[in-house]
């Protein structure tokens, strides 16, 4: 494993993580990301940044100086915490001020919103809109923190579909597709016919993206476009998921109601992003041909970004009205789920993201939830194939996985809401390196 850069400057932008050869956890319970109960007392070894070893708990003896032993104190070892959903660099700032501020501005407070999600046990996240590559970069080369990314880079939108945030006197100027700020920061790409799709894909393609985002139906925060509106054709939708696999990744895509999921699954789409107007007949076929449902939480306890009474207010209580049908259909019909938080322009809402891991069991046990925000999210981040800009097994506790792992004071699969709770998780760990250590 490369040694953290700010080690070999001799000097760090921020505190260092704390860096070993080797770590054993002794005297830990493990939730491997797959089980539905804690295992008996395990020491668990970790070599540079791979589990190496999982041995039942003894007494051990270490002499070598490169050997780090860490007591868990009986507590619980899992898998890192990831979010199939989110939006870094437009998650902390309220709508007008993306569109308003400085980028430098917004890149810096991108930055701490990655560096909080870390430090709230998420140590890897499929980001699926904004101009996240610069970010990625410096997490990567250990400039900064925040967990693992996989970057979607602009959604690709239609003209007046969920990712044209156009002002009104800019829709009918000349070349304004290529100029406005959203576009012009790599936030989104507006394209309007199978050529233009093909392009934009390719571009984020380039630009090192793991997956694309396409819009494909109405959304919450858009200006123009109502909920129930199908967006693209048949055609501009292959166009993308043609381009995508060539490359050897998949298209997903924001859709709410059945004509936009299924118009979009005969285009070849692997995943569908929220869905909660979905019908059972829809649902089913999802089932049967393996489609991810990349499904959020959303319900009216969540303090709204939008004003009473505004139509993008309106739109999101229609959203939250169908949330809970969608995951009695998902359940039901037992479609691939994943589990995401789409968190944007609210800091104080990002304080709740493990909130919205708790409401999950209204649905589903503690065990079956934090399976989908651990292995499996982490199978739904594989389907990025040689895109996958992390390679290797997580969402695991098991030899040879990454070591991305959280140990908590006391037992998740009983309780959820404790890890809610920044000071239960008392170490974190991404790729072998320590990010925060309490015990």
């Amino acid at each position: 494993m490369n040694k953290p850069f700010w080690l070999l400057l001799g000097a760090s932008v921020l505190a260092a993580p704390s860096f070993a050869a080797q770590y054993v956890f002794k005297n830990v319970q493990v939730f491997d990301g797959r089980q539905a109960t804690l295992s008996a007392a395990k020491n668990v070894y970790v070599q540079d940044n791979l589990i190496s070893k999982i041995e039942d708990y003894q007494a051990i003896n270490v002499t070598d100086p490169n050997t780090i032993v860490i007591d868990g104190q009986g507590k619980t070892l899992m898998p890192g915490l990831i979010d199939a959903h989110t939006h870094l660099m437009l998650a902390a700032l309220p709508q007008q001020t993306l569109m308003l501020a400085d980028q430098g501005f917004i890149n810096i407070v991108a930055a701490k919103t990655a560096a909080d999600m870390l430090q709230r046990g998420y140590t890897s996240v499929r980001d699926l809109g904004g101009p996240i590559f610069g970010l990625k970069m410096a997490i990567d080369k250990q400039i900064t923190t925040g967990p693992r990314i996989w970057p979607a880079g602009a959604f690709i939108s239609q003209t007046g579909g969920h990712g044209d945030f156009r002002l009104p006197n800019e829709l009918i100027t000349a070349d304004s597709k290529k100029h406005t700020i959203s576009v012009r920061t790599g936030t989104s790409a507006i394209a309007d016919s199978p050529d233009e799709v093909r392009q934009h894909v390719r571009e984020q393609l380039a630009l090192g993206a793991s997956q694309i985002k396409l819009m494909a139906g109405g959304g919450v925060s858009s200006f123009y476009d109502p909920l129930d509106v199908t967006q693209y054709s048949l055609a501009e939708i292959r166009a993308a998921t043609e381009a995508a696999e060539n490359w050897g990744t998949y298209v997903t895509v924001h859709a709410y109601t059945p004509r936009s999921i299924n118009q979009a699954i005969d285009g070849g789409v692997k995943s569908i992003e929220h869905g909660q107007l979905i019908d059972e007949k829809t649902a089913k076929r999802m089932a049967k041909e393996g489609i991810w449902w990349s499904l959020q939480p959303f319900t009216s306890e969540r303090k709204s970004s939008f004003a009473e009474g505004s139509p993008q207010r309106l739109k999101q209580k229609m959203v939250e009205q169908g949330t809970d049908r969608a995951y009695r259909l998902a359940k039901k019909h037992q479609v691939k789920v994943a589990w995401g938080t789409d968190i944007l322009f609210s800091a104080e809402k990002l304080k709740g993201q493990t909130q919205l891991l708790s409401i999950m069991t209204r649905w589903y046990t503690p065990a079956e939830v934090l399976k989908m925000a651990t292995y499996d999210n982490a199978q739904l981040l594989m389907l990025s194939g040689e895109r996958a800009p992390y390679q290797g097994k997580l969402g695991v506790i098991e030899a040879g996985a990454l070591a991305d792992l959280l140990i908590v004071n006391g037992n998740p699969l009983q309780d959820l809401t404790i890890l809610e709770a920044t000071d239960n998780l008392q170490l974190i760990m991404k790729d072998g390196l320590i990010y925060k250590n309490t015990l």
